[in-house]
Formats: C-alpha cells, structure tokens, sequence
C-alpha cells in the first residue's frame, strides 16, 4: 500500500519502487492507494495548495506509469466511495483492480451499494472485518439470522459469514493465529449457501441487528 503522506505525482514515483528493494521483488502483484485521503497528512499535494480530487488523481497518474513500467501488475485503492472511483476511472489510465473496504453482511446499505457498483464495474473488492470486527465478532454470533443458519448448515456463524462473502465474489482476509480456525476459514470452499438463505442474509443490513455494530464511515474520506 502506498499511504497519504506519499500521495502526489513525484512521491508516488519516489517511494513505491523502494518497495521492490524492501521485499526483494521484482515486480509487486498489487499496489493500493491506502485511502482517499487522511485529515491530518501533509504531503506533497497540501505544500502544493492542489485539491484532495487532484492529489488522488496525480497520484493514479503515477501509480499507472509504474504499472507500465512493470513495477507492478495491478493498482487499486482501499475505503474509496463511488465518486473517487468516478474520479479515477475518468483520467482512462490503469484500470482500478481492486477496493478494499469493509464488507459483511452487517453493514449499511451504502456499502452494499459500494459493492454492487464495484461488481458492476469489473473492480474487484477486499472485505475487511468479514465478520464484523475484531472487537464485535461476538455479536455476530448472537443474531438470530445467524444462529438459525448456522444450525441448519451445521457451521459456525464465522464461516457462514465468509461463505456468505465468497458466494458474492469478495475477496475475504480473516485473521487468525489459530491451526483450528485457518483450517474452518478454508472449509468455506467446500460447500455453499443456498440462494433463499444468501436473500435472507442479505436483508440483515437493515435489520435491527445491524445497528448492534460500528463500521468505518467512508465519508470520513470524502
């Protein structure tokens, strides 16, 4: 990933092929831009007085130039909404390869949205905090929704929760220290949801249950 601080055109250009000599690599898969943007980075962009919509965009430029070059595959972004990936798609440069944000079965409908627009665009998502959250996995557990299901298939509300993620395309990064859970969040490949109990999980975004947890607000970004 390639943070704020070093957004701009001639950063962009300066630190992500310091990359490759920090892994060893010669060419990286993937390089995301971290965020729209992050209140309190100075960067090359605010010395140079331009927009938050043009610091994204001098950034893609050489972000694409890179790609080029073959420093990197594909580039991408994290936590940007509909109208930054407009922004981007815009310029006709490096397609956007990816968005990761946070995505479950518990989050507002403007993040299924996101989702959708993403899937429709041919941009691939990274869901974080699959399962709700480190701190709020636990309530996940307890939805009714999830329990019900969970019984039905005879899985944990975890890996119903990714298999859930899976069926729709995301891409899922659990994390785990635990041989037992590696070996239950792998299990989810192994058998799938049915399309009526998939339409039920989705309607828990507007559920009272959904209000139980916090997400990160992406027009925090904006």
């Amino acid at each position: 990933k390639i943070f704020p601080p070093y957004y701009g055109y001639q950063s962009a250009l300066d630190i992500v092929p310091t990359f490759l000599e920090e892994l060893g690599l010669d060419y990286i898969d993937l390089v995301l831009m971290h965020a729209p943007k992050m209140p309190i980075a100075r960067n090359e962009c605010s010395q140079s007085g331009i927009s938050e919509k043009e610091c994204r965009q001098e950034t893609w430029k050489a972000l694409s130039e890179l790609r080029e070059k073959g420093v990197m595959r594909n580039v991408g972004v994290s936590n940007f909404m509909i109208h930054q990936l407009q922004e981007i798609a815009e310029l006709g440069l490096a397609p956007i390869a990816n968005n990761e944000f946070q995505f479950n079965a518990f989050v507002p409908p403007s993040q299924h949205e996101l989702f959708e627009y993403c899937m429709e665009n041919d941009i691939t998502v990274t869901a974080y905090y699959p399962v709700g959250g480190t701190q709020e996995k636990h309530k996940a557990a307890s939805s009714e929704t999830i329990k019900l299901l969970s019984e039905k298939y005879g899985k944990s509300s975890y890996q119903l929760l990714l298999r859930w993620l899976v069926q729709k395309k995301a891409a899922v990064i659990p994390g785990t220290g635990n041989p037992k859970h590696m070996k239950d969040n792998l299990d989810v490949y192994s058998w799938s949801i049915s399309d009526e109990d998939m339409a039920m999980m989705d309607g828990l975004r507007s559920s009272e249950e959904a209000k139980k947890f916090t997400y990160i607000d992406l027009n925090w970004f904006a």
